[in-house]
């Protein structure tokens, strides 16, 4: 079949690795791809030409604000999901599958016009459960509703209703960033009148006029963020799920996209963000839950996790090099004159010592710098005092920070798993 006789379609959704996905109705979706195609390079995928039809399926009408009468935006009951990896069993060359539990027993609920923030560090379960939430990874049990509409029996009617923004962004580098958005526009059966207008808010909204008209292959990773983003507000959908849309960029780019979230808010859309940056998830989000290994730790708003510590925190570090000896009984004394509500020794930061401290006591830095002073750490390395943050409720959950359990998750990956994550930088 001549190229010019095929309609292609392309999917940006996190399907390949950064890759655009075209579709033929008249074959379905191929895993071996011409080598050329009209809107350039092409990639092998292997996903299901059902839900990729579905995706951009003329959508039915939906009253929202009727749903929106009788049930939340957002509702996640008993997620649950896992996978399985085939591992080498101990002193054997046979492989067998272990069952690896990515998020369990995972419940929230968001109102209409909240933002959510999930918090975690890498393999917290933030990713597997937006794709849950995107019907990209069906749940083994539990359940998530939009409005009310159950996105594993009604996914196509689901999948009109989302703005999708991946950690990868899968553009065509030939096309241009305005040939995108037609193209988008046109596979969310928008009018020629509202697609125009749309394509031109969003283009100003997001700071896009220098570069609409450039090919992507040339854009910075910022751009293409924000490309990303407008894509997935193109057809104005009632939720938006962001993973990681800021990571790696500039903090003039991470401004841009912040604004333009909380317009979106104000306006009544809802979303759901994940992020590895404790600062972003504080500013945006009204409601947080905080993730590790799948399971919930904790949630609620900002201000009412910090609350719920109960004091100032303090960290100190009494040399340049601390024993963990010397850690430990400077917190032992410091507890027994009733100077600290907690004390924990941080061995993943040179064994500082976390105070917990009350709030009211204007002078209670100075009564524990002497009290150092009189036990014999008369030079102290370091010393901060500052009010709860999100870290310190994450400390005070697992006895380590979110950076360094990002650390350890890191390093405890697999050489393969880091190659993977880098190709898809």
């Amino acid at each position: 079949m001549p190229a010019a006789e095929m309609t292609a379609f392309a999917c940006p959704l996190p399907l390949g690795n950064s890759s655009v996905i075209y579709c033929f109705p008249e074959i379905g979706c191929r895993e071996s791809l011409p080598t050329r195609m009209p809107f350039g390079p092409t990639f092998a995928v292997k996903t299901s030409p059902r839900m990729l039809f579905d995706i951009f399926r003329k959508p039915k009408h939906i009253d929202l604000e009727l749903l929106a009468q009788d049930h939340p935006a957002v509702r996640v009951s008993n997620l649950r999901k896992t996978f399985k990896k085939r591992v080498k069993g101990s002193g054997s060359k046979k492989k067998h599958d272990l069952t690896i539990t990515a998020v369990d027993d995972l419940s929230f609920t968001v109102p209409r016009g909240k933002i959510l923030g999930l918090l975690g560090p890498n393999s917290s379960g933030k990713t597997t459960t937006m794709r849950c939430m995107a019907t990209l990874s069906a749940p083994d049990s539990g359940s998530i509703q939009y409005y009310g509409i159950d996105t594993v029996k009604e996914a196509s009617t689901v999948r009109t209703m989302l703005g999708f923004v991946a950690q990868s962004a899968g553009l065509d580098k030939v096309l241009t960033g305005r040939e995108h958005l037609e193209l988008f526009g046109g596979l969310a059966h928008l009018d020629s009148r509202e697609k125009q207008s749309n394509i031109e808010t969003l283009v100003e909204l997001l700071d896009l006029e220098d570069f609409i008209d450039r090919q992507t292959g040339v854009y910075s990773g910022g751009v293409i963020r924000r490309l990303d983003l407008a894509i997935a507000l193109l057809h104005q959908p009632p939720i938006l799920i962001l993973d990681e849309p800021t990571v790696g960029l500039d903090i003039e780019t991470r401004r841009v996209i912040w604004d333009v979230l909380q317009s979106w808010r104000d306006d009544g859309g809802t979303i759901i963000l994940s992020s590895h940056y404790l600062e972003e998830v504080d500013i945006l989000s009204d409601h947080i839950v905080i993730l590790e290994k799948g399971v919930m730790l904790a949630q609620g708003s900002s201000t009412e996790l910090k609350a719920s510590l109960g004091g100032d925190r303090i960290t100190i570090r009494l040399n340049e090099f601390t024993t963990p000896e010397h850690a430990e009984a400077a917190c032992n004394v410091l507890k027994q004159r009733g100077l600290a509500q907690a004390a924990i020794v941080n061995r993943l930061q040179n064994n500082a010592v976390e105070l917990v401290v009350d709030p009211h006591n204007a002078t209670i830095g100075a009564e524990i710098v002497q009290c150092l002073i009189e036990i014999g750490f008369e030079r102290l390395f370091s010393f901060a005092q500052s009010k709860p943050s999100l870290d310190d409720v994450y400390l005070a959950a697992t006895g380590r920070s979110l950076l360094d359990a990002d650390v350890q998750a890191k390093e405890a990956r697999s050489d393969k798993a880091v190659r993977q994550e880098n190709m898809a930088k």
